[in-house]
């Protein structure tokens, strides 16, 4: 039996706008490990929320699917009916939207929106609605009196509490959470991922925190996946992978972010920004802005490589990777990269 909840493989998904084909996702392939938090992690519109939705299938009508895999406990969902799909919603697979206020309805109390989730796809009564509805705010900090309040009631942090109660509800196996403390102030930010972590271990679930946020990542996550131009690009243990990064991508957004333990002020930006995906450059997208490549990067299309326990990369040059970790080190390899 597999240690794995999800295994996506080869997953590409195309939005159509206008005459234009823009592969948002490009043969992503990562795991999801049984119990565990794994962080999904890269730039605005590197794919991480596609990748999110795709897994719901949850998707724009401008998107679809043009292959690959996405094994949840060995079933392919590319493969279920939507009925069939409808049915792991919430009961197995459950979601965390990244605005809170936007995903409640202002019209009604929280008890009322519980309620559809918990009677009309849950099968319970409304005494068992109840009982559950307080077990579910007891669990996230909230008092279950406020269950007769409406959402702009509720501060954002106990309105993204409030949407994590809700993805709980019906027991799922897998949560995904598409930037759930984005919009919060750092102190709320920990109060949630430290809610969301006590909740994980506590009832063995499985987790996909999506975010651009490296210390988040770094706080709570047991593996990161790196995605880049639609593509991953590396993936592994969180501290491995943070500590002994393969892919210059990784090495320049670890760099981007601050180091308390830093006397140096200053952050090392990755310059420029990510290609355009209706037209994407041929080789190793970071090319571009990446300020190790040579000659074969501009040309050659990097692939998965295992470079530790289960750990790979996508880097012509992971043979490199310790001396490219010093000169990453230093701010002055990304001046004038691109």
């Amino acid at each position: 039996m597999s240690d794995n909840i999800l295994c996506v493989k080869g997953l590409k998904v195309t939005y159509s706008v206008g005459t234009a084909r823009i592969r948002a996702v490009d043969d992503a392939t990562f795991d999801i490990p049984k119990g565990s938090i794994v962080g999904l992690v890269g730039e605005s519109g590197c794919g991480k929320t596609t990748v999110a939705r795709a897994l719901t299938r949850v998707m724009a009508k401008a998107a679809g699917f043009e292959g690959g895999e996405m094994l949840f406990d060995g079933v392919d969902l590319l493969g279920l009916s939507e009925a069939d799909m409808n049915k792991l919603r919430w009961r197995d697979i459950a979601f965390i939207p990244q605005s809170a206020m936007n995903s409640l309805d202002p019209v009604y109390t929280i008890e009322k929106q519980l309620n559809e989730v918990l009677i009309q796809r849950g099968g319970m009564n409304r005494r068992e609605a109840r009982a559950r509805a307080e077990e579910l705010f007891d669990m996230v900090g909230i008092d279950p009196r406020r269950l007769g309040d409406y959402p702009h009631q509720f501060s954002g942090g106990m309105r993204q509490r409030v949407a994590i109660a809700l993805a709980l509800a019906l027991n799922p196996k897998l949560i995904i959470a598409d930037e759930p403390v984005t919009a919060l102030d750092v102190i709320v930010q920990r109060q949630i991922l430290d809610t969301l972590k006590s909740l994980q271990e506590r009832l063995g679930l499985s987790v996909i925190l999506v975010t651009h946020d490296i210390s988040v990542v770094a706080y709570v996550c047991d593996r990161i996946v790196v995605m880049y131009a639609g593509r991953v690009v590396e993936s592994g243990d969180t501290e491995t992978v943070l500590t002994q990064p393969f892919h210059p991508y990784t090495m320049g957004l670890y760099n981007a972010f601050p180091d308390l333990q830093s006397s140096e002020g200053l952050l090392t930006p990755i310059e420029g920004h990510p290609p355009d995906l209706s037209d994407p450059p041929d080789g190793c997208r970071f090319a571009p802005r990446c300020p190790f490549a040579q000659t074969p990067c501009s040309t050659q299309n990097p692939t998965l490589v295992e470079v530790g326990s289960r750990h790979v990369s996508a880097c012509l040059r992971v043979d490199e990777a310790q001396q490219l970790r010093e000169q990453a080190a230093q701010t002055q390899t990304w001046m004038g990269a691109i």
